[in-house]
This record gives structure tokens, sequence and C-alpha cells, in this order.
């Protein structure tokens, strides 16, 4: 009896010890998209994990406006019509990747390789944190 009760008790503690951290929410998250590339992007389409959405059509050097993502990571998976072919970005999993949480963040992307058809995440902005979440 008393081995069952020491077994218990070092079972109680061992359990009570195993506090799940709190952590920042995981969104949402606002993102925009800015065209480093000298050409216009059609039909500029973004998955981040927690949406996707079409931003339509980006021209060049150009940034987008906001658009809401239930969370959003430091890559995504970006597709766009640039002189009639599709471009994309390298598929991304989020497996084991942070989240950027409840923040404005921007996304600048490029032509990586015109040959493969090939955009690129060059940088992930973080403008702000979002203030009208409660």
């Amino acid at each position: 009896m008393k081995r069952y009760l020491i077994f218990a008790v070092i079972l109680l503690l061992a359990l009570s010890g195993c506090k799940k951290l709190e952590k920042e929410p995981y969104g949402p998250t606002d993102i925009r998209i800015r065209n480093l590339s000298d050409v216009a992007m059609n039909e500029l389409t973004v998955e981040t994990g927690g949406g996707t959405y079409n931003y339509g059509t980006l021209g060049a050097q150009e940034t987008s406006d906001y658009h809401r993502f239930e969370r959003a990571y430091p890559k995504a998976n970006i597709s766009a019509i640039i002189n009639g072919e599709k471009y994309k970005t390298d598929t991304t999993t989020y497996y084991y990747m942070q989240y950027l949480g409840q923040v404005k963040a921007t996304y600048e992307i490029f032509i990586e390789s015109h040959t493969l058809k090939k955009l690129k995440i060059s940088n992930v902005i973080m403008e702000s944190a979002l203030d009208d979440i409660k």
C-alpha cells in the first residue's frame, strides 16, 4: 500500500509540474505585399497557413493594402501570373514554424528565377501590433 501511495505522490508531482506555458495568440495577422520586381503581378494569391487571399494585380514596386488572415508565418505560398505565365514560391509547410502573431506585417517579394518561374519572399517586415484586437 505504501508503494502505491509513493507512486501516486510522484505521479501527482510530475503532472502538476507539466504546466502549459502561455504563448502569444497566433492571430489574427494583417498582411500586405510589396512587389520588389520591375513587372506587374496579376492574380497575386497568398496562402499563409491561416487562409488564402487574392490581392488582384500589384504593379511593379507597389505595395498592396493589408488583408487579415487568421494566422500567418514568416513564409507563405504565393503565386502570380506574370507576362501570362504562372510564377510561385517554393511550397511551404508550416510545421514547427513560429507564427507572426497579432501584428501588421509586409511580405517583400521578388522574382528569383524567370527560367524556373520562381518567386521568393526576401524579407518580412513587422510593421506594428494590431490595435483593434479586443
